[in-house]
Formats: C-alpha cells, sequence, structure tokens
C-alpha cells in the first residue's frame, strides 16, 4: 500500500511538475523575430494608408473644390486614418508581447503611439466636421489649424525609440523580410 500512495505521489508530482512546464510554454510571448514581424505587418497597411491620406489631404487643399466637398471628403480621409490606426494598434496588441528585457514597455510603447496617432485623427476629423461651410475663407483657416493641430499631436505620439534598448528586438526587426 505505502509503495502504490509513494509511486502514484511520484506520478502526480511530475504531472503537476510537467503542467506547470507546459503551461509556462504556453504562456510565453512571440520571439522577438515573430513579433517584430507581426508588427511590421501591422504596420504595412497602416504606413500605405497614412501615405495616401497625406496625397490625398495635400490635393483636397490645393483642388477646385466648394468648402462642403472639401469638408465631406477631409472627414472621410481622417475617419479612414483614424480606423487605420485603430486596426494597426488592435494588430500589434494581437502580436502579444515579445520574449525580451522590458518586452511588455515595449509592447504598450507601440500600443500607446499608435492609439495616439488614432486619437490626433479623430480630434482633426472631429473639428473639420464641425466647421461651418457658408465662409470659405474661414473654413479653410479652419482646416488650416487643424491640419497644423494634427501635425503637432502626430508629432508627439511618435514612439520613442531610445527605450527600445532590446538588441534582439533591433536585431529582429532589420532581419525579418515583413520590415523592408
Amino acid at each position: 500500500m505505502r509503495t502504490c500512495r509513494a509511486d502514484a505521489a511520484r506520478m502526480l508530482t511530475v504531472v503537476l511538475a510537467t503542467s506547470v512546464l507546459l503551461a509556462g510554454c504556453g504562456s510565453s510571448g512571440p520571439s522577438p523575430r515573430a513579433w517584430a514581424a507581426s508588427v511590421c505587418s501591422a504596420l504595412t497597411p497602416w504606413r500605405a494608408e497614412i501615405s495616401k491620406l497625406t496625397s490625398s489631404t495635400d490635393q483636397q487643399m490645393t483642388a477646385q473644390t466648394t468648402p462642403a466637398q472639401a469638408k465631406e471628403n477631409l472627414v472621410r480621409l481622417f475617419g479612414g486614418a483614424e480606423q487605420a490606426s485603430e486596426d494597426a494598434r488592435r494588430k500589434v496588441e494581437q502580436a502579444g508581447v515579445p520574449t525580451v528585457e522590458n518586452g511588455a514597455e515595449i509592447s504598450e510603447g507601440f500600443r500607446a503611439s499608435l492609439a495616439s496617432m488614432r486619437d490626433a485623427y479623430g480630434r482633426a476629423r472631429a473639428t473639420i466636421d464641425g466647421l461651418s461651410t457658408g465662409e470659405p475663407r474661414v473654413f479653410y483657416d479652419g482646416v488650416q489649424t487643424a491640419v497644423e493641430t494634427l501635425q503637432q499631436d502626430y508629432d508627439a505620439s511618435a514612439l520613442d525609440t531610445s527605450r527600445l534598448n532590446s538588441e534582439e528586438l533591433k536585431r529582429a526587426f532589420d532581419e525579418v523580410p515583413e520590415c523592408h
């Protein structure tokens, strides 16, 4: 009877130890390369959308349209950039936390930067949406102010890469094809 209990206790210990080890493996984050690939895959369509927005906004500001048409187009463009920023933020969040020192802080920095950009586009969209189109000069002055504020907000939300002290992540971002 003692041997059966001792064997059962040893077996339980082995099962519990194995469960703890497997749980630890399952809950660890992605490797630096996998995380960098996911982040770059999330940011590539976002960058394309922002580039398109910038070009379209420049065209809109010089096009011969009515203030109402310009307002509709700019609200749509900034709304698209707001959504693209949120999509990228959500994909970075889904990428998890890289298995590097300060991985959680690094991941949070990326997400916070994208959330700030999303919010900046949202504020610009709301500001332009609230402008009256009755007086063209006043409308375009308001648009100019909204775009200048957006640029300031955008610059302030930039990711502080000096805090990315992970050599593993720097190397991963340099090496994975998704980042090129």
